[in-house]
């Protein structure tokens, strides 16, 4: 599967002993994704037009994240917490990027069962059936791409991204992002979206002392 093979690259981080980061700058840009909406694109049933502009925005989110961590970037686990719910059979936000050790609550807000699992190598879990207005957490300790499924709903698909540092950005509706505090340096800087075929896109950015970088733009065709 395309999404565990770029685990590797997510999970290749530069280790070192905490240590105090010099003044910061960031990086910022934008990433232009102009493939269309993929074959399974399922409207949402309470409203076919607007179902369906959010799955196709939803297949725009990207993440974009420094391939290795500056020294120093590592910090002790904290009991950090996302979510991803379930509405009207979608996972909202079908795109979550979160640091390892942290918490993801999966609340069913949905009149039917749920039933979260996924099979990926950075985390293989099944949270069971449960109904209407309950919750089931589990803790992703291990950096890489968990591709996240509904045993029930088989049209339910997300994916979760999860970094060894916080070096990372989901893009906004128009694409945009920002990785702030980032210490002076030369980077690989990579974008992850699930429409990539083959090689993840890369490009070489370099920090000075407290600047930002304006013109890390990406396309995706």
């Amino acid at each position: 599967m395309r999404a565990l093979a770029l685990s590797a690259a997510v999970a290749c981080f530069a280790v070192s002993a905490a240590e105090p980061l010099p003044a910061a700058g960031a990086i910022r840009g934008r990433v232009d994704v102009r493939v269309g909406p993929s074959a399974d694109v399922r409207p949402d049933p309470a409203s076919l037009g607007m179902g369906v502009m959010r799955d196709a925005q939803d297949r725009r989110r990207s993440v974009v994240y420094l391939e290795t961590a500056p020294r120093g970037a590592f910090e002790p686990p904290a009991n950090r917490r996302a979510r991803m719910d379930q509405r009207n059979e979608r996972f909202i936000p079908h795109v979550l990027a979160i640091t390892a050790g942290t918490w993801v609550d999966f609340p069913n807000g949905d009149r039917t069962y749920h039933n979260v699992f996924s099979l990926s190598k950075a985390k293989e879990f099944n949270l069971g059936r449960y109904a209407a207005g309950h919750s089931e957490s589990i803790q992703f300790n291990q950096p890489g791409i968990v591709r996240v499924f509904c045993e029930i709903h088989s049209h339910m698909n997300a994916f979760i991204l999860v970094f060894g540092h916080r070096f990372f950005a989901l893009t906004d509706d128009e694409g945009r992002y920002r990785i702030d505090g980032v210490p002076p340096g030369t980077y690989t800087l990579v974008v992850w979206n699930e429409a990539i075929r083959g090689d993840a896109p890369k490009r070489t950015i370099t920090i000075a002392e407290a600047g930002d970088v304006d013109a890390a733009d990406f396309t995706i065709r």
